[in-house]
């Protein structure tokens, strides 16, 4: 069988673009491997950055709720630990406990200064002050260095003062009250990131701190990342109820179908 001269150049043309294809998909496949291939394992949720990011999206009733199934345990502070302003964070406790003793020691408080210069990114400064519900135990001084080091918030066992500039850089505080008073001369410095009960509840340094207008709850380290995914699970029924709730106008329906109040 004869094959024309333009046949034949057609079919050159063709067998070249196929090899070439194929040489340029096997040099592909060597320089850009696989998405499989280079995919790297998902960050931990156990780890601070992913434990602290998904706490900040979820909310602290839900965290209360889960920890309490969980734990069988009250993890929440109470209605007396209140914002000086509206607020919402998620951070590591940085624990100081402040013992009453009158003195005259201009030393007696330094350990709770050097606690907050140790402080950095993501930090809750959990201060408790012995039976200091009319004692500041923070002003704009420590908010000021605390801001400045970038602390998630702070959570004080006792009173707080200047809150109008605390309020104008806004770091915010929890606290028992509002007071004008001191801790100089009335308090001695007696431990940081030591095991405290603030507000009738266990802190120890590294548990998380999550706060909202609901209020404050400490979450045990053991128990973050259940406490986690469970408050997540939560919060996704709670927020498709509302929706439920106001097409059926029934709030009974509405706990039938997803199971959660």
């Amino acid at each position: 069988m004869i094959v024309s001269p333009v046949i034949a150049c057609f079919r050159r043309i063709a067998l070249a673009t196929i090899l070439g294809s194929l040489l340029i998909a096997a040099i592909a496949a060597f320089v850009w491997p696989p998405i499989a291939r280079t995919r790297q394992v998902d960050v931990s949720v156990t780890d601070d950055a992913s434990l602290l990011d998904g706490f900040r999206h979820v909310e602290v009733a839900s965290v209360s709720d889960a920890l309490e199934q969980l734990t069988g345990r009250k993890m929440y502070m109470s209605h007396h630990m209140r914002p000086i302003f509206p607020t919402k964070f998620a951070g590591l406790a940085l624990t100081v406990l402040l013992k009453k003793e009158a003195n005259h020691d201009p030393h007696a408080l330094d350990g709770m200064l050097a606690a907050i210069d140790r402080g950095s990114s993501n930090s809750v400064y959990v201060m408790v002050v012995e039976d200091g519900a009319d004692i500041a135990g923070m002003g704009g001084l420590m908010g000021t260095a605390m801001s400045a080091r970038n602390f998630s918030g702070a959570v004080i066992d006792g009173g707080v003062r200047d809150v109008a500039y605390l309020q104008k850089i806004g770091f915010p505080v929890y606290s028992r009250g509002i007071v004008p008073s001191t801790s100089v001369t009335h308090y001695r410095f007696a431990g940081a990131n030591v095991p405290v009960v603030c507000d009738g509840v266990g802190v120890n340094a590294a548990d998380i701190i999550v706060a909202d207008t609901d209020g404050v709850v400490v979450v045990p380290r053991a128990s973050a990342a259940a406490a986690l995914r469970l408050a997540q699970e939560m919060d996704f029924k709670e927020h498709s109820m509302y929706a439920t709730i106001e097409k059926l106008k029934s709030i009974q329906e509405a706990v039938k179908q997803f199971g959660r109040l």
